[in-house]
């Protein structure tokens, strides 16, 4: 009984390099995945992963898509999946999709998070969770430049090298930021889709803002640069996760508050995600 499948995966991406399969003995979240499946069903099947989350990134809710001929019911193929898959990694919904469904072509929008940890002192539960972030933190300088990065824009500049895409134009549908300064703060970016390490180099560019390094109202100007080397350094990938695909009009999570700057309100300690 060949059907297609939609499956939801939660994973810590710290020891994995990354989704896609890759030659040699190197330790992948699609290679992962194919061998449970394998061991479960018996077959060798090709599972498609929504976003080829890059070494070191997390997900909440990344979904990949696979056609395999068992009889096993959604529930009891996630149950025999999760036993077979490891501590890090695991199934949180299978469910039955159309034929011909592929969870990356089909995806019409993409939710990540970005965790910064801002307290005074490092935190050892959140170091491979959130970018530990010591310095000055000017939410309102931050906020101010997100502003202009919303909307339609050519991303050239925060587009990594060698990538191989037919236009670098993209839709940010939502920038926000929530938590506090003093504590967690977490960047959310929501768009139809990303170009190669996107988020991180808004990131990294965001965070110079944040310093007092860049001017909060020059984003316009490095848009319209299309070059790489005016933007910031990439943030660190630890501290980037997925959270979510989207497959169609949805409506939208709620967010944590917007944060108060240090001198609005004392910070205090928070966990990411």
């Amino acid at each position: 009984m060949e059907r297609t499948f939609r499956l939801t995966l939660e994973y810590d991406g710290t020891e994995f390099r990354g989704w896609q399969s890759q030659p040699g003995d190197v330790r992948t979240l699609q290679d992962t995945l194919e061998a449970a499946v394998a061991k479960v069903t018996g077959q060798s099947v090709r599972v498609t992963g929504a976003g080829r989350t890059d070494s070191g990134v997390h997900a909440e809710g990344q979904v990949a898509s696979l056609r395999v001929d068992t009889a096993l019911d959604p529930p009891v193929l996630a149950r025999a999946l999760n036993a077979a898959l490891p501590p890090d990694f695991a199934v949180r919904e299978v469910a039955l999709a159309p034929d011909g469904f592929d969870a990356r072509h089909h995806a019409t929008g993409k939710l990540y998070r970005y965790d910064l940890w801002n307290g005074p002192v490092r935190s050892p539960l959140l170091r491979q969770r959130s970018l530990a972030w010591f310095r000055p933190m000017d939410a309102t300088a931050l906020r101010r430049a997100a502003q202009d990065l919303v909307g339609s824009h050519d991303f050239a500049s925060f587009q990594a090298a060698g990538s191989d895409v037919s236009t670098t134009m993209r839709t940010l549908r939502r920038l926000e930021i929530g938590g506090e300064v003093g504590g967690v703060l977490s960047l959310w970016f929501e768009g139809s889709g990303f170009l190669r390490h996107m988020v991180r180099n808004l990131v990294g560019t965001l965070l110079e803002v944040a310093g007092g390094k860049r001017n909060p109202e020059g984003m316009p100007a490095l848009l319209a640069a299309c070059d790489r080397s005016q933007a910031g350094p990439t943030a660190p990938a630890h501290g980037l996760t997925l959270v979510r695909v989207s497959y169609g009009p949805r409506s939208l999570p709620k967010l944590p508050p917007e944060p108060a700057d240090a001198g609005d309100s004392p910070g205090k300690p928070g966990a990411s995600g």
